[in-house]
């Protein structure tokens, strides 16, 4: 489902690692940071060592995924051609769509503050077979360019089989606030 999306360098990582051994010096812990061991100092008894870690080996994810499932899904571009793709399930449409090189923005990747993955359900039928939007997502679609009553954003639209088939048309612009150099005036 989703991923860990680490905030900070490696440094940072190990220094609050640093920082949260040192200030439990009852206790020895480990951690694991980018394949590497950092351990506090030891305390004079051994301790079973605990192993943490935000990263995952490919033996984590060795659960058939090769064989996981895909529904096809078709993007309409916003000149009118037309792009069928595989999307394995769970995988959000914004993903989807930057894997294979579509043009759908996502500015804010996945968070819920833009409406730059706005897209379209070409058919109420698929529509009706999402997850209904929460607050957040109708928030921010109500600053999307071109709203229907089928629109959602790419990020929340989340593939599952009963979607195999669906058509998902790309509005002709976006909205971006957040443009490089841009600073809102005050009213």
């Amino acid at each position: 489902m989703g991923r860990l999306h680490p905030r900070g360098s490696a440094s940072a990582t190990a220094a609050t690692l640093s920082t949260l051994s040192s200030s439990s010096s009852s206790s020895h812990f480990a951690a694991v940071v980018e394949g590497r061991r950092a351990a506090a100092p030891a305390t004079g008894h051994r301790k079973k060592n605990t192993l943490f870690s935000t990263a995952s080996t490919s033996s984590d994810h060795h659960d058939g995924s090769q064989d996981k499932e895909k529904i096809s899904v078709t993007f309409v571009n916003k000149d009118g051609t037309e792009q069928t793709i595989s999307v394995p399930v769970g995988m959000s449409m914004l993903e989807a769509a930057h894997e294979n090189d579509i043009e759908l923005e996502g500015a804010c990747e996945g968070s819920l503050a833009c409406s730059t993955c706005h897209v379209i359900v070409m058919d109420v039928n698929y529509y009706n077979k999402l997850e209904d939007p929460t607050d957040e997502e109708n928030d921010m679609l109500d600053l999307a360019f071109g709203l229907t009553e089928t629109s959602r954003l790419g990020c929340q639209v989340i593939a599952k089989p009963e979607l195999d088939g669906m058509r998902l048309a790309l509005p002709a612009a976006t909205r971006n606030f957040a443009v490089d150099g841009f600073v809102p005036k005050p009213h």
